[in-house]
């Protein structure tokens, strides 16, 4: 049944509105790239880097955004052949056979459904002039920036970075660009490129202004930082102090900028802005051993006690949770003030309380001491303190053995590992020496330790690691009865040998096991990735203990080896699971498991 004629005309009015409402657009935009003597790795970053190309992962679907993608293709492409050494280039882009930039925004087609892309590269070019004018005494320009080598608009921003930087080492923080001049010579395919620099006046630091919403006392910050005002203007000089400023760990936000313009006796006044971190920290750790149990600690963390960035550190652990021993365990106490000395410089107070239930020896151990730190670089530190220490214990050689001692730690630390929790390359060490002097009949004398680690991936870029840890330990001056077993050295365990009950190696005394006076230790391990996040590792172990200061050849030894498996929990470090087994020695049998956080080493 067919309608009425006024019903058919306004059937196809409202026909003829809708389709002049509805957008104008493609199904599928197709797309081509056509570069004659063009580099894979060219033509793919173009390909990556249009807009017309990728205008479907983009969401550009009607005329009018295909029209604009093309007419800023232009300019993107051109400059992506600058960036290759490409001076000369021709580059077309046809919306169905009409070159886009002859087309008009204001008359767009009703549909476009093809895009080609031609690129005609042209030569690649040579520097003929490569000229940064003028250069302050010790610049380094880059290679890339010379005659005969590659233009690349790369190496003209490289060079003129190099030279800003170099005046600013010099002192002239507001050294600058003044002029660029770039000529292509076609017929040579040459490119002469002359860079000239304003170095501007040399200028000295003048002041640091501290603002931001913080709570650390400003005569506090000005210590701390040693804002170098006075001196003749170095970038390595502000990075150093806003270096020291993290360091104390209260900031969350330091930022210090120099002001833009220089005060009128030549010095530069800078403005340093910061924000700090929550006042108290919570963290916690656990790690688990077949035969020693669970060990579980908690550390509590207190930033700016006084108002003068110090951090007030807590420390406390239970250990043998479930273990053969009997329950032990240790709190510690540190006051760290970063503003007391010169700005590398700070003072600490230590405590400790511990007792210790081993096999072989029990011992109870409280120790203060007062200390300084000196922080060389990000990656080296020494520190040195005086205290005191009590202990009593029960071991080989008697129960209710008392010792007292009035002692100086030392200890230096150097790391230059990729990274603390999991590192593939560099090396750690770890040197500590404690001279002590024995009170109330206590023989005096000095303990010795150092801890060396290595790390190597091969040029693998992290697949495989090598692992290398040696120890070494010694006590000098007393008899091996005279001293507190706290002092003394045991191999086995987690930390030591793998695959050997924890301190279960040491030197035979009547029917116990005393402590020796000097330790040697050598692991090795082998980390392999088999995906991103899980890696398998193999591993071994070796100790020694001797009577003597120093090993020799009729101390006793015992070695583990095993298999184990880490997946990285990301900033964390891995989740770490060894099994090992005794493989040398009669201090263990059986299979022993270790599970924990980070890195055996």
């Amino acid at each position: 049944m067919q309608g009425s004629r006024p019903q058919r005309r306004l059937t196809g009015w409202l026909l003829a509105a809708m389709t002049a409402l509805a957008p104008t657009g493609l199904l599928a935009l197709e797309t081509s790239l056509v570069a004659p003597g063009a580099s894979k790795e060219l033509r793919e970053r173009i390909e990556e880097t249009s807009s017309v190309t990728t205008a479907d992962s983009r969401g550009l679907d009607t005329p009018l955004e295909i029209l604009s993608a093309a007419l800023s293709d232009y300019r993107t492409i051109v400059q992506i052949l600058y960036d290759e050494g490409y001076f000369s280039p021709v580059v077309s882009i046809k919306l169905d056979g009409k070159e886009a930039a002859d087309l008009s925004t204001l008359s767009v087609p009703a549909q476009i459904n093809r895009a080609v892309i031609t690129v005609e590269t042209g030569p690649s070019f040579r520097f003929g002039k490569a000229i940064v004018q003028p250069v302050a005494p010790d610049t380094v320009l880059p290679e890339e920036f010379a005659p005969g080598k590659l233009a690349t608009t790369g190496a003209i921003q490289q060079a003129t970075s190099a030279g800003v930087q170099g005046w600013r080492d010099a002192g002239h923080a507001k050294a600058e660009l003044a002029n660029q001049t770039i000529i292509a010579r076609h017929a040579q395919a040459q490119l002469d490129a002359q860079i000239d620099l304003d170095p501007g006046r040399r200028l000295t630091f003048g002041r640091m202004f501290i603002n931001g919403d913080t709570d650390v006392k400003h005569r506090s910050i000005e210590k701390i930082a040693g804002f170098p005002s006075g001196e003749v203007y170095s970038p390595a000089q502000i990075q150093k102090v806003g270096t020291r400023l993290r360091r104390t760990g209260t900031f969350s936000v330091v930022s210090i900028t120099e002001r833009e313009t220089p005060n009128p006796d030549g010095t530069l006044d800078f403005d340093a802005t910061f924000e700090d971190l929550p006042k108290r920290r919570l963290t916690f750790g656990i790690e688990l051993a077949s035969r020693d149990g669970l060990d579980v600690t908690a550390t509590w963390t207190h930033r700016n006690v006084f108002r003068r960035a110090e951090r007030l550190r807590f420390e406390a652990a239970l250990r043998n949770i479930g273990g053969a021993e009997e329950l032990d365990g240790r709190i510690g106490l540190r006051l760290d003030q970063p503003d007391r000395l010169g700005p590398d410089d700070n003072t600490f107070w230590n405590a400790l309380l511990e007792r210790r239930n081993t096999e072989n020896y029990n011992v109870t151990v409280a120790s203060l001491a007062y200390g300084a730190r000196r922080t060389f670089s990000d990656r080296l530190y020494a520190e040195a303190s005086v205290g005191f220490q009590w202990s009593d214990a029960d071991d080989a050689y008697g129960d209710g053995r008392k010792f007292r001692y009035f002692i100086i730690p030392l200890r230096s630390e150097w790391d230059e590992r990729d990274s603390k929790i999991s590192a593939t390359r560099g090396f750690y060490l770890d040197a500590q020496a404690t001279p002590f002097a024995g009170l109330s009949g206590t023989e005096s004398g000095i303990r010795l330790f150092g801890d060396g680690r290595a790390y190597t991936s091969l040029g693998t870029g992290g697949k495989l690691v090598l692992a290398g840890r040696v120890q070494i330990g010694s006590v000098i001056g007393p008899s091996a009865d005279g001293v507190t077993p706290d002092f003394l050295f045991f191999s086995g365990g987690a930390g030591t040998v793998r695959g050997q009950p924890f301190e279960s190696l040491g030197i035979p005394v009547g029917t116990g096991i005393a402590g020796g006076k000097s330790f040697l230790g050598f692991s090795g391990e082998v980390r392999g990735k088999v995906t991103e996040s899980l890696s398998l590792v193999g591993f071994y172990d070796y100790g020694i203990v001797d009577t003597s200061s120093f090993v020799g050849s009729g101390a006793e030894d015992h070695a583990g080896a095993g298999l184990g498996v880490r997946y990285d929990l990301g900033g964390f470090g891995p989740l770490r699971f060894d099994l090992a087994y005794p493989v040398q020695g009669d201090t263990g049998s059986g299979i022993q498991f270790y599970i924990g956080i980070g890195q055996a080493f």
